[in-house]
């Protein structure tokens, strides 16, 4: 007899199987490993652990229906970042503006880190996204 596990039994009750988000545990524990997105706008008020924010407004649509973003779809913020983004503005776009970034420069950002992309990844005044 075959035991059920509990991820089998959440694929199987998934209404939209083709949303099927993607994991890489690796690229996530990378991104942690990144200086805070905020911080790349000149702001030094970071506090706290980086941590890898899902994006809400992810630039590949699949998220909803209890989905979050897959892993492709992250960007290193602090703690104090990560929380101020959910409390105080509770989505992406007032949070960058706020910050003096454009609307999908999170988006970019994490577009630029699943692809391994150097130009953002790197310290070059010329390359921020705003």
């Amino acid at each position: 007899m075959m035991k059920t596990t509990t991820k089998q039994l959440n694929k199987t009750r998934r209404k939209h199987p083709s949303k099927k988000r993607l994991e890489d545990k690796k690229h996530l524990m990378w991104v942690r490993t990144l200086p805070c997105f905020i911080s790349r706008s000149g702001f030094i008020s970071c506090q706290g652990v980086i941590q890898a924010h899902h994006l809400l407004k992810p630039s590949d649509g699949k998220r909803g229906w209890s989905l979050k973003a897959g892993d492709d779809q992250v960007i290193p913020l602090c703690y104090f970042h990560h929380a101020q983004l959910h409390t105080k503005f509770g989505n992406e776009f007032k949070f960058l503006k706020h910050y003096g970034f454009k609307e999908t420069a999170a988006q970019e950002y994490a577009e630029q880190l699943w692809n391994k992309n150097s130009d953002w990844i790197c310290e070059k005044d010329d390359d921020l996204p705003f």
